[in-house]
């Protein structure tokens, strides 16, 4: 297949349905693996030219305009109400990606629940603007890949919560370090710096600051934003990863493991896993977290806005256990260090599946499976890789004593056998399985059957190669297996952090 030639040159508009997709990934993926080969040689004159060329090419904007208007959030408009949800509606926008007289929209605020009970503000751009920020992610992804802390798992394409949580296995599997501080960032999206963005991100800074600079409505108000990167832009994860980049390497520094001083290193044990906002470190002693980490990462916060919230960061012994990411990792007095599903995950997620069966208390069978499948799926999919097989049991028999209550109150008249029948049969083994008997489109009868969490096979994950990148050729076959592996390779840098 022919490939057009990297540029920025720009055809004509043809129709969205007959563009050449391989093509221009392909025109892109190239640009994007010469942004890393410069940027590993610290040319950034020639990393700027590649940026430029890659925002202005015809293939980065297809891209951009293709993520932006197949992703979840595709028909969420900003302020100006518009969504590009026709073939014509896409091709046009094409072509009104362009940085000269660009001038972004304000955000448009929405607030979302928090599992404290506390709403997190949201805020949401134009869908151009989304599409202009996924254009120029592009172009900053593979610096931020290139130059990214080696343990650092959010937002980043090709790794998960789940290489998070591995890298805190391989961190604490001997007994030394039995220390750890969870380090939480008050208010990370919101105070992050401007003036640090503008001199230190590699981007275009005309652009970049107008984006900071935006500000959103709430209701009919306008508001300046004077800190912070939008929770709800395309670009604003990548943007936080940079701004928190560069703490692994100033921990080296104080401990290192080789050269001078690495006797004194390699006995603090001080090791970072981060990912995003949400980080731990780990030590030899509550003195070496309290009297030298702490500060080290308080000076490195506070140049870029930011501060530890003291109410959430603390020193904790191993042996009391820890929450990170929905785990709980804890070495039990038998010496074992086991991770499962943090209790608090499994409240939150028995309070959504209640949610939802108190919903459905006069729906159809067929309605409450279809709600409930997919939320036990993907809760037990996350935690397969850690000790869950007694959880998944216990979540189990929670969840059928909830759905017996909800067949028993829908027929308050008939008797417990009735009820069984009607909506519990025996397959195997297995007895009491909740089902329904519905019928699909085209008329064909089907038995749907409530997923059960016991079901989900308990896998160790391998983790990703720390040194691995995404955008470099050297790689391409590596992230490739594992994504056939069921690591996938997630265009949006990473799955959603558990509450």
């Amino acid at each position: 297949m022919m490939v057009p030639k990297t540029g920025a040159a720009s055809r004509r508009s043809e129709p969205w349905d007959s563009i050449n997709w391989h093509a221009a990934a392909t025109t892109v993926r190239r640009l994007q693996a010469r942004i890393v080969k410069a940027t590993r040689e610290g040319r950034w004159n020639k990393v700027k030219a590649l940026q430029r060329l890659l925002t202005h090419s015809r293939s980065g904007k297809l891209l951009a305009v293709k993520r932006v208007t197949e992703s979840n959030g595709k028909d969420t408009p900003g302020v100006d109400r518009e969504i590009w949800d026709t073939p014509v509606k896409k091709a046009n926008a094409v072509h009104s990606l362009q940085s000269r007289g660009y001038q972004p929209r304000p955000l448009r605020r929405v607030y979302i629940p928090k599992s404290n009970g506390q709403r997190r503000p949201l805020g949401i751009p134009t869908i151009r603007d989304r599409a202009m920020q996924a254009l120029y992610l592009l172009a900053l992804d593979p610096v931020a890949e290139t130059t990214g802390d080696k343990h650092s798992y959010g937002f980043r394409p090709g790794r998960s919560c789940a290489d998070a949580v591995e890298q805190c296995f391989t961190a604490f599997k001997y007994r030394n370090p039995a220390w750890v501080l969870e380090g939480d960032i008050k208010g990370c999206f919101d105070n992050i710096d401007h003036d640090w963005l503008l001199r230190h991100v590699p981007t275009d800074k005309s652009v970049l600051k107008k984006w900071l600079t935006s500000g959103y409505l709430e209701g009919r108000l306008f508001h300046d934003t004077v800190s912070g990167t939008p929770q709800g832009g395309v670009i604003s994860p990548v943007l936080a990863n940079l701004v928190l980049d560069g703490l692994e390497k100033r921990l080296q520094l104080l401990f290192p493991r080789s050269g001078i001083g690495s006797g004194r290193g390699k006995a603090a044990q001080v090791h970072l896993v981060r990912y995003a906002d949400d980080f731990i470190v780990t030590g030899s002693s509550r003195e070496v977290l309290e009297r030298e980490v702490k500060p080290l990462l308080e000076a490195f916060l506070n140049e870029r806005g930011l501060i530890l919230s003291p109410e959430k960061t603390a020193v904790t012994h191993l042996s009391k256990g820890f929450d990170f990411l929905g785990q709980n990792i804890r070495r039990y007095p038998n010496g074992k260090l086991l991770i499962k599903p943090s209790k608090k995950n499994i409240r939150t997620f028995l309070r959504k599946v209640r949610e939802i069966v108190r919903r459905n208390c006069g729906a159809p069978a067929a309605v409450l499976i279809g709600q409930l499948n997919p939320v036990i799926r993907g809760w037990a999919n996350y935690h397969r890789h850690v000790v869950a097989k007694r959880v998944f049991s216990r979540v189990d028999h929670v969840i059928f004593r909830l759905i017996w209550r909800w067949a028993r109150r829908r027929h308050p008249r008939k008797g417990a056998r009735w009820v069984k029948r009607r909506y519990f049969d025996r397959v195997g083994a297995r007895d009491w399985w909740f089902f329904a008997d519905t019928q699909t489109r085209d008329g064909r009868a089907v038995r749907l059957r409530l997923l059960h969490a016991t079901a989900t096979p308990i896998r160790r994950h391998i983790k990703v190669r720390c040194e691995a990148n995404p955008y470099d050729p050297a790689d391409y076959e590596y992230f490739e297996l594992r994504s056939r592996k069921g690591t996938p390779l997630l265009p949006d840098g990473g799955a959603p952090r558990p509450q």
